[in-house]
Order: structure tokens, then sequence, then C-alpha cells
């Protein structure tokens, strides 16, 4: 195995889903200037628009989630394109 490929600034990390307020700590490196207390200890907070508990696959509802009107974005990114 090849030495120093792996990050070392490995932490505890919260992710939270924006979507339902569920959240869940995990080893990440992930970069991120916000951070929360939980039971007394602060980690760094990292917001995610969608998890497993909000995902239409794993919850068997359909449920349009656009928080940042990313679906008009879209549309009008790419209306003036000729098919």
């Amino acid at each position: 195995m090849k030495k120093d490929i792996h990050p070392k600034n490995y932490r505890l990390v919260v992710f939270k889903d924006i979507s339902n307020d569920y959240t869940f700590i995990t080893n990440s490196t992930a970069k991120t200037k916000d951070t929360i207390k939980i039971d007394g200890v602060e980690y760094p907070l990292v917001k995610v628009e969608i998890s497993n508990t909000s995902h239409p696959f794993f919850t068997g509802k359909m449920k349009l989630v656009d928080t940042a009107g990313r679906v008009d974005k879209f549309y009008n990114r790419y209306k003036n394109i000729k098919k």
C-alpha cells in the first residue's frame, strides 16, 4: 500500500438534511464554516438537501425538492438549445 495517500484531517462531522432536520454524525474531511452543538460537543456542520430519510427511493413517497430554484435555473440555461 502507498504511504501518505489518505487525508490526515478526518474528523467527526454532522450532516444535516435540511428538508426534515435529520442529523447524523460520521467521519469526514468535508470543509465547512458552520458548526452545531450536540450533547454539549461542538461539531462541524454540513447541510445536505436530501438524505436516505427524505429521498423518494428510500421513503417510497414522491416529493419534489427544489430548495434553490434549480429546476427553473436548468430550464433557463437550456431553453435556447435546438433539438
